[in-house]
């Protein structure tokens, strides 16, 4: 087979790998979209095919975009922009920008950014004379536009979606449309036709499938009912509001995490390792009070039994010893485990902080955002002072929102340990160094939960000491199962260091990863030296998931 035949037979597998990705999104099978679309990756890569690299990017990231990892999402929809800039493929710069217009506007309230990017959406689309595709950025632009209040930009977009949309719009669109309308409408103090409208969002809310539009299209009525001072009927639409939204809060909630339990757990051990040391603290000094009166004995009859005075010194001696470094041993690992439940500790408190700012904070800073919109509409309050603390407090649940993912890896608990360590290498490279991660485990491969988590957090922190300090640009991460153990390979090319220093590391340092390794009965092994790099090895044993 010639080279020619074979490239084209790799792009057409490449392009096959990424429909059924994008097939199995759609299906919410976003564990396996996501396998794929890598795969298809690293082939477009391969063949250095910007096109087949933007596609695969733009898979990856609305993946991520559907699994509310905003960030992620909009890291990989940048990097598909870049590759597909460097093609003529209008089709895909008008998608990618698109779906960059979504998450700064709608995710991020970014609005500013959001509206540029939807703006060169219907550039591209119209070079492609894309009808379709037009109406529905410039539908997208109006809700940019009236999210931030600016109601005199709409007219134009909104007179082309009202003209277009039997034509080229489809059921989906409907409720929006409709609501459009009826904002507008109600901006312009036309009553009437607002009504009308609104009144038509409802109804065909209720017929479709989307509870999210039904949610909003009465939230906007109630706002629009409270202008008109028709308070009966404004609280009747604001309440199905709040049912319907906490319905699709309650289907999207996450398992809470029952760490008080395992909180107590972790104070009786801390109380029984005191009680331990102090036992053995007690056992020292009867030792030396036995011992004071031994030597006592042998001074009094030194002149008879000298011989004898000095084989029992050197009996006790050796006891001594033997007995000191017994106690050094214990005390060592009375430590380590000292250091296993603080971190243990850490990391449930890790989830219960998470939780509580994804189930309470968040939902609070919601609530309050919505009350202080429905206040100033009732009141016709438009203050400098009330629009700015309504933006605050949208910033700020976003920001508790984007706390909570840090805290506790949302990839981590849906996708597995292996899946999230290969997304960690990646998210960490950059132009001055590369993480390489390889792996002889299927990214499918799931263990406990919480040996899931340690392990993350330990590789995480060595990678983080590779960046903060080795100087590398090269690393990698390799992980292989054998018997029933996981094999951890962190190596880096940097400056390197004298292996003795790790002892006075302070914190969650390498001191403290081998005591945590040593804790579940690992091994922990550091190979450095200056300026050649730096390995560290690490075999633990597997806790398999229930």
């Amino acid at each position: 087979m010639s080279l020619f035949s074979q490239t084209e037979n790799l792009q057409k597998q490449t392009k096959s790998l990424t429909q059924k990705a994008t097939e199995l999104m759609r299906n919410e099978n976003y564990e396996k979209s996501l396998i794929l679309s890598r795969q298809a990756l690293s082939q477009a890569i391969a063949l250095k095919n910007n096109e087949l690299i933007a596609t695969s990017y733009n898979t990856i990231a609305a993946n991520f975009d559907q699994l509310a990892e905003y960030e992620k999402a909009l890291f990989y929809y940048k990097k598909a922009l870049i590759y597909a800039d460097k093609t003529n493929n209008n089709h895909l710069k008008n998608w990618i920008n698109n779906n960059l217009g979504n998450i700064y506007c709608f995710d991020k309230k970014e609005y500013s950014k959001g509206i540029y990017y939807y703006k060169k959406s219907l550039e591209y689309s119209t070079k492609i004379a894309d009808s379709s595709e037009i109406l529905f950025t410039k539908l997208n632009i109006s809700w940019a536009y009236f999210d931030i209040g600016k109601y005199n930009k709409v007219l134009p977009y909104l007179e082309y979606i009202n003209k277009y949309h039997k034509k080229h719009g489809d059921e989906s669109t409907i409720v929006a449309i409709n609501m459009l309308n009826g904002m507008y409408h109600s901006y312009a103090n036309n009553s009437q036709k607002a009504y009308f409208y609104f009144e038509k969002a409802i109804e065909s809310g209720k017929k479709g499938r989307e509870k999210s539009d039904l949610s909003f299209a009465h939230q906007e009525y109630s706002k629009f009912l409270f202008k008109m001072k028709k308070f009966k009927k404004a609280y009747e639409n604001l309440n199905a509001y709040n049912e319907l939204t906490a319905k699709l809060n309650d289907e999207e909630k996450l398992r809470k995490i029952n760490v008080a339990g395992i909180n107590l757990e972790i104070d009786e051990y801390k109380r029984e390792i005191d009680n331990i040391k102090t036992e053995y603290k007690t056992n020292h000094q009867i030792l030396l009070e036995r011992q004071s009166k031994n030597k006592l004995i042998s001074i009094i009859i030194i002149t008879a039994l000298l011989l004898f005075i000095v084989f029992s010194y050197m009996y006790f001696q050796n006891k001594q010893l033997k007995q000191t470094n017994k106690l050094k041993d214990i005390e060592s690992k009375i430590q380590e485990n000292i250091i296993t439940a603080s971190i243990n500790g850490q990391e449930m408190e890790r989830k219960k902080i998470a939780s509580f700012l994804h189930d309470n904070i968040s939902a609070l800073l919601s609530s309050a955002a919505m009350h202080l919109t429905i206040f100033s509409t009732k009141n016709q309050n438009n203050s400098e002072e009330i629009t700015k603390t309504k933006a605050i407090l949208i910033q700020t649940h976003y920001k508790v929102r984007d706390l909570s993912h840090s805290l506790l890896p949302t990839l981590l608990a849906r996708f597995g340990l292996f899946y999230a360590l290969n997304d960690l290498c990646e998210m960490n490279s950059n132009s001055t160094i590369h993480f390489h991660y390889s792996s002889d485990v299927s990214d499918a491969t799931r263990y406990n939960e919480d040996y899931e988590m340690k392990m993350y957090f330990i590789i995480s922190e060595l990678l983080n000491n590779i960046t903060n300090h080795s100087k590398a640009n090269k690393a990698k991460l390799h992980l292989k199962e054998i018997n029933k153990e996981l094999h951890i390979l962190v190596k880096d090319n940097g400056v390197g260091f004298e292996i003795n220093q790790f002892q006075t590391i302070e914190g969650f340092g390498l001191n403290q990863i081998k005591a945590r390794i040593n804790t579940m009965k690992g091994k922990f092994n550091i190979i450095s030296r200056p300026n050649q790099g730096t390995t560290i090895e690490i075999i633990a044993p597997i806790d398999y998931e229930s």
